[in-house]
This record gives structure tokens, C-alpha cells and sequence, in this order.
């Protein structure tokens, strides 16, 4: 592995790069062979929310998935923010039964996901993907235990810049989510934010990984 990718819904079968391919349950591919499974908050549908469940416990007992998500919560959502809650109290119960990483979706709803996980008192490490806010809330996030990624708006917005910089070399991951460009443009910027090589890089975010992911 020379890159990591957090987080990506394009699976590019590249063998330079281990990709964490998302995927919700009622659209797995069993082709996919490192993956993340979870409930959207964007995307639950309380008629099938068992059906859900039941093969997201299915998937998540392989050694094929190496994350719970993408799964929180979004003040956007349709659905009540109180099934919110609920659907990802239990997926992160079932992380943490599981010790497996658990990757967050989160809109407008840190201060709820910071008491959930306390409250809970999950150990298992949760990293906030596509990370785009300021450097309060990343210090808050990073002081409770979370891990965050960053990816499109690394490359869409310049004053994420200090942010990222200021973001502890041991808790960070990078992604390209849905974006055009691949993984070794966004490592490629990471480098020259962070001043080092691309090489130096790869090697702290693979430690990263080993940390995290036992990978």
C-alpha cells in the first residue's frame, strides 16, 4: 500500500492504493473487497430499518470490512432527528461490541455526536470524514478522542489550510470521497501543506492506519 483513501465511493481496483469503499446495505457488492458498511443518516428508510440492521451485522462480522459507516447524523435529513440518534447509537454498539473504526457523516450535529460518544463511552477509534470546519470545533473533536479526514474541501478551500496543518500528524486520514480527482492529488497538497515529502506522508498516515484499521 502506497495510499490510503479513507473514503470513496469509486472503487479503482488500483493496487497502489488501499481504498475503503462505502457501502450501505441494500447495495452491496460482494466484489468490493476492503469496505465500510453503514446506515446514512440522509438515507434511512424506517420500513426496512431491520432489514438494514440485520445485513449490516451480517457484513460487518467480516474480515473484508474494516469500518462502520458511513453513518451519523444530519440536521438536513428528513428523517426525525431522534431516529437519527437511535439508528447511530446502535451502529456505534455494534463497533464498539466489534472494535471496529466507525467513519461520520456529520451535519450540523457535533456538539450530539461528542455527548453520544462519551455518553456511550465508545473506545473504538470514529474519524469525521471530509472534515471542512474551523479550528475550534477540530480542537474540540481531536480533545474528545476523534480522528478526522479530510479530502474535498482540502482541495476546494484554501483556508482549510491551517486547519490541517495544525491537525496532529497521528490523527489524520485522507479521502476523495465523490470528487473528480484521485487520491495522489490530495496527498500530493497534504505534503506540501504539511512541508514534507510525499514519501514522509504515506509513511505517517500507513502508521495511521496500523493504529486504527490493524492494517
Amino acid at each position: 500500500m502506497q495510499y490510503f483513501n479513507l473514503h470513496t465511493h469509486q472503487f479503482t481496483n488500483d493496487a497502489a492504493i488501499l481504498e475503503l469503499v462505502n457501502q450501505y446495505p441494500q447495495e452491496f457488492d460482494v466484489s468490493i473487497l476492503n469496505y465500510s458498511i453503514g446506515i446514512h443518516p440522509l438515507f434511512i428508510d424506517e420500513d426496512r430499518l431491520e432489514s438494514d440492521f440485520k445485513i449490516l451485522e451480517e457484513k460487518t462480522a467480516s474480515p473484508e470490512c474494516l469500518a462502520i459507516g458511513e453513518c451519523g447524523l444530519d440536521k438536513r435529513s428528513e428523517t426525525a432527528f431522534e431516529v437519527q440518534l437511535q439508528v447511530l447509537e446502535r451502529q456505534l454498539l455494534i463497533a464498539e461490541k466489534l472494535q471496529k473504526p466507525v467513519v461520520i457523516h456529520c451535519v450540523l450535529a457535533f456538539q450530539e455526536l461528542v455527548e453520544m460518544k462519551n455518553r456511550l463511552k465508545i473506545t473504538t477509534p470514529i474519524v469525521i470524514h471530509g472534515f471542512s470546519k474551523k479550528e475550534q470545533l477540530a480542537k474540540q473533536l481531536l480533545n474528545n478522542g476523534f480522528y478526522l479526514s479530510f479530502g474535498k474541501n482540502l482541495l476546494r478551500n484554501p483556508e482549510l489550510e491551517t486547519v490541517f496543518v495544525n491537525t496532529p500528524n497521528n490523527r489524520f486520514f485522507l479521502e476523495t470521497d465523490m470528487v473528480e480527482e484521485g487520491i495522489r492529488e490530495v496527498y500530493a497538497l497534504a505534503a506540501k501543506y504539511k512541508k514534507i515529502t510525499v514519501v514522509e506522508l504515506q509513511l505517517q498516515i500507513s502508521e495511521n492506519v496500523k493504529t486504527v484499521f490493524k492494517k
